[in-house]
Order: structure tokens, then C-alpha cells, then sequence
């Protein structure tokens, strides 16, 4: 009688201590993105591929920056952002969003995701170069440039850790080859070194017009002095 119970209670132990035995598939941590991947992909094949371009990926800043082409006039601009992700996630998918395009520039808005799921900044710090590193493993001169997160509302209490993640970025790229800091980490800031609640949407963490606005004059500054046009 005792046997009888024991051994399916032993199989149980088993199978919970060394999954991999039990046939069940470890969860691919980038298939959320799947969708969102696949429609920026269904875009390309509409509109084609666009060589050459700055192109613009990272979280939901980038995504959500529906005016990115008209705040940048003059300029051949892709937009490759998807909400919520992460540095390591950008990486990921690299070889569908980035590659395919060839672009002159990557401008990278990401990482404050990352601290808020509990990475720390030297965490975060190393996803950074090792996107550098994927990049350049088949766009040696392509120029990437990391666009400062700036703090939120909705996120304040993470401020600290995103100005320490902007500065380990920043002194990286004095001397990493083919790599920008873009400064916009005080565009949401007011007189009193708080962010503005009348920059943000409802959420208190995105960007409204105002903001973008404000991001827009950050970017084309950097643009006209690294990329002038002709």
C-alpha cells in the first residue's frame, strides 16, 4: 500500500526538480513580440526596403512617435519601435528589423523597461554593448546612437537608476567605435528638476505632443551637427 502512493509521489518530485525529463518546451521569451515583429516585417514588403535610412527602434517612445517622419523633414527616417521592449529584445530581432535596411544610422530609445522589470544599470549597461556588438558584427560603420531616456512621472522613483544607465552609456561611447550619446535626459524636466505631468498623456509615462516636441528639437540638433544635409 505504501508503494502505491509513494511512487507517483516520487515521479511528481522528479518531474518538478528536472523539468527538461518532463517533454515540456522552455518558453521563448521573445515570441510576445511575434505580432508586432511580424507587422513591422508586412510593412517592408509593402512599401519595401529602404537602404540608407535613419532608422529608429527601441520601445514605445519610438513607437508611439507617430510624427517621426514630419519632425524630421529633409531626412529619409524608418520607424522600428515596438511597445514595452527591452534592449535584449531590439537585439533579438535585429536580422528582421534592422539588417534587412542597411541604414546609416540606429537611433536606440530603450532600457528604461529594463530597470523597471529589475535589471540594474550595469545590467543594462551590457545589453547595450552587446546590441553595439550584434550591429556591428554586419554594419561595421553604422553610427549607433543611444537617445537618453528622460525621467517619468509614472516612474520617478526609477530616476536615479536611469541617470546612472545614461552616464555608464555615455562615457562608454567617448571612445566605443561608430557609437553617440544623444542627451535628451532633461527634456521632461521643469525648473524645479522634476518631470512636467503637462508633458505626458494620461499615463504619466508616455509622451504627449509637448513632449515630442521637445524630443524632436533634441534630435534634429544632434542630426544637423552628425548628419548635416546637403
Amino acid at each position: 500500500m505504501k508503494n502505491r502512493f509513494l511512487l507517483p509521489i516520487l515521479g511528481l518530485l522528479f518531474t518538478l526538480a528536472f523539468p527538461i525529463f518532463s517533454g515540456a518546451e522552455p518558453s521563448d521569451p521573445f515570441a510576445k513580440w511575434e505580432k508586432e515583429i511580424s507587422e513591422l516585417e508586412h510593412v517592408d514588403q509593402v512599401q519595401g526596403i529602404t537602404k540608407n535610412a535613419i532608422l529608429f527602434t527601441g520601445s514605445s517612445t519610438i513607437k508611439r512617435w507617430k510624427t517621426l517622419a514630419q519632425n524630421l523633414l529633409g531626412r529619409v527616417v524608418l520607424n522600428r519601435g515596438f511597445g514595452g521592449s527591452q534592449i535584449c529584445d531590439a537585439t533579438h530581432f535585429a536580422d528582421r528589423i534592422i539588417f534587412p535596411h542597411a541604414p546609416r544610422m540606429i537611433v536606440l530609445r530603450a532600457g528604461g523597461n529594463d530597470l523597471h522589470a529589475g535589471k540594474s544599470p550595469a545590467q543594462v549597461f551590457e545589453d547595450f554593448k552587446a546590441f553595439v556588438a550584434t550591429i556591428q558584427t554586419k554594419l561595421p560603420t553604422t553610427e549607433v546612437v543611444y537617445l537618453a531616456a528622460c525621467p517619468s512621472v509614472a516612474r520617478i522613483t526609477e530616476t536615479q537608476a536611469g541617470d546612472q544607465l545614461n552616464e555608464l552609456i555615455r562615457d562608454y561611447a567617448k571612445s566605443a567605435s561608430h557609437v553617440k550619446y544623444l542627451d535628451a535626459s532633461k527634456i521632461s524636466l521643469g525648473a524645479d528638476g522634476l518631470p512636467q505631468e503637462d508633458l505626458f498623456v494620461e499615463d504619466k509615462l508616455h509622451l504627449n505632443a509637448e513632449g515630442y516636441k521637445r524630443l524632436a528639437e533634441k534630435v534634429r540638433a544632434f542630426l544637423d551637427k552628425e548628419l548635416p544635409v546637403p
